[in-house]
């Protein structure tokens, strides 16, 4: 095992999911190793696996997938790449948003859909039971608590450790709470997109873990202008790294997971896990 200060995640400290799982708060987001527009196979699926396995080196403990992401193939490399997993790594993953044959996305939350979701999971990652299992988009057309009871059954039956949500409101939080305990909440959300300031909130007081995607909106948070410019200059750091160690600054609930098929660019997102922004350097970048 690398020492801590080879391992650049560690920086970020900790949070723990559900009581009993201690993650660092620099995870790794595995929907951009799969092909273009999240579909279909790699490029160069080796290339992929590299990636994967140099998240680990650096520290990573905590990785995020999704059933759609491919379909099934960033589930299957995470596999191929990773097994047997370190005794530390958690594996989160979600299920509940199809793809069409043309790379579509639609919401299914039936609860025969999502057992089969999660029993394809499981196979695929080559696990006995999915640390944390989360419903990738609430379903208009199927009661939110069908869908959440699904996921409390397969809980029970020891397929699943913890439940959590994705795509969710606070509403919505509050009615699945009624059925099964929550441990995450992954909705979009970054310096720039702060529409769930109330839900990271929220999380914090709930001692919930708040998973943000597209925590760098597709580079649109990297764009080095006024304050990010010059606190990026002042730590000698991208723009991208101050976004990221602005999320880390933003709640302790913050579990961050930037998604990267480079190595370059996994090795400089992880970096940002060792920035400290004083309160001032935080104010100024959440006014822009």
């Amino acid at each position: 095992m690398a020492e801590v200060s080879d391992q650049p995640a560690a920086a970020a400290g900790t949070l723990t999911l559900g009581g009993d799982l201690q993650v660092r708060r620099m995870g790794y987001g595995a929907m951009r190793i799969t092909g273009s527009g999240i579909f279909g196979e790699p490029p160069d699926p080796e290339a992929s696996k590299a990636v994967l396995r140099r998240a680990i080196e650096l520290g990573v403990d905590f990785i995020d997938t999704a059933e759609s992401y491919g379909p099934e193939v960033s589930e299957r490399l995470i596999a191929e790449a990773l097994h047997p997993y370190p005794d530390d790594l958690v594996i989160a993953t979600k299920g509940g948003l199809p793809r069409t044959d043309d790379g579509g996305w639609y919401p299914d939350g039936r609860p025969e859909h999502l057992r089969e979701s999660c029993e394809g999971s499981l196979r695929r990652l080559r696990l006995d039971r999915i640390d944390v299992y989360q419903l990738h988009r609430v379903d208009p057309n199927v009661r939110l608590e069908e869908s959440v009871g699904a996921l409390a059954q397969l809980r029970s039956e020891g397929k699943v450790r913890h439940v959590g949500l994705s795509n969710i409101s606070e509403e919505q939080l509050d009615r699945a709470r009624e059925i099964v305990p929550i441990v995450s909440i992954q909705n979009r959300y970054s310096v720039a997109e702060r529409d769930d300031d109330a839900l990271v909130d929220r999380c914090e007081r709930d001692e919930l873990a708040y998973i943000p995607w597209y925590p760098l909106a597709a580079g649109r948070v990297a764009e080095n202008s006024g304050p990010r410019e010059r606190v990026a200059a002042a730590h000698g750091a991208t723009a991208a790294q101050i976004s990221l160690a602005w999320l880390l600054h933003r709640s302790p609930a913050m579990l961050p997971i930037p998604g990267t098929n480079s190595i370059e660019h996994l090795e400089e997102n992880v970096a940002a896990a060792g920035l400290e922004l004083t309160d001032e350097e935080f104010e100024a970048l959440s006014r822009t």
